[in-house]
């Protein structure tokens, strides 16, 4: 597995619809054996997405307010809560052929690992809580919140094939997240790596070390595709 290729594609600004309609087509197609493991990487429009275990109650605004924000709401087919996605931060969609990897958690665990060396190496003290998926900033004393959290993961796993992702806060607008209960869970902040460093490192070096912690933690070998040679309606 560790031969495998695994081909990346960078795409900017992708509006949500757009990006399920693609990834719902690369799955079909990792499913065939038409193509190879990808992973694509890109930001989203504002918007607040409800997976299947969500419930639009954890939405704190009315549609008036959400309409003002300029905020779509979308029901979504992964797993988790409601978060939000949006400009600053880093999105990541694998879509991967599982069936030899060895369980979801598993794939879980690695995108951890992956997100956690990623933050480390700029600098961000970060880790794991148990019983929570995601990646978090431990709070030091008298902070009201023990943590905060600065990535999050919601996947999809449907006949051995991965779809949705994980999302890293960069340096999005985070009093978005203040208008919804992120993940189901109401004691925690949210934080980005802006908001720890007080910088924002370069959104291609961040990249770089991301690919690189998954290429050791997915074990594959992660490479560059064109972006002319894959479609965003």
């Amino acid at each position: 597995m560790k031969n495998q290729i695994c081909t990346v594609f960078s795409l900017g600004n992708v509006p949500y619809s757009d990006s399920m309609e693609l990834q719902t087509d690369l799955a079909q197609q990792r499913a065939k054996g038409l193509i190879g493991d990808t992973l694509l990487l890109l930001e989203h429009p504002n918007i607040y997405t409800i997976g299947r275990r969500g419930n639009k109650s954890d939405i704190l605004i009315t549609k008036e307010k959400l309409d003002e924000l300029n905020i779509e709401v979308s029901y979504v087919d992964r797993g988790g809560q409601v978060t939000y996605h949006g400009p600053g931060q880093l999105i990541g969609y694998p879509i991967l052929d599982l069936h030899n990897w060895g369980g979801p958690v598993r794939y879980v665990r690695a995108i951890e690992s992956a997100l956690i060396g990623t933050l480390r190496s700029f600098g961000v003290p970060c880790e794991r809580v148990e019983g929570q998926t995601g990646v978090w900033v431990p709070n030091q004393p008298p902070a009201i919140v023990r943590r905060k959290k600065i990535a999050s993961i919601g996947l999809r796993i449907s006949r051995g094939i991965s779809t949705h992702g994980f999302a890293l806060n960069i340096d999005p607008d985070l009093s978005f997240f203040d208008y919804i209960i992120p993940c189901g869970i109401r004691d925690q902040g949210t934080t980005s790596i802006a908001e720890e460093l007080g910088k924002v490192p370069k959104l291609i070096e961040i990249q770089s070390q991301l690919v690189k912690k998954l290429e050791y933690h997915l074990e594959r070998r992660m490479t560059f595709g064109t972006n002319s040679t894959i479609s965003v309606s």
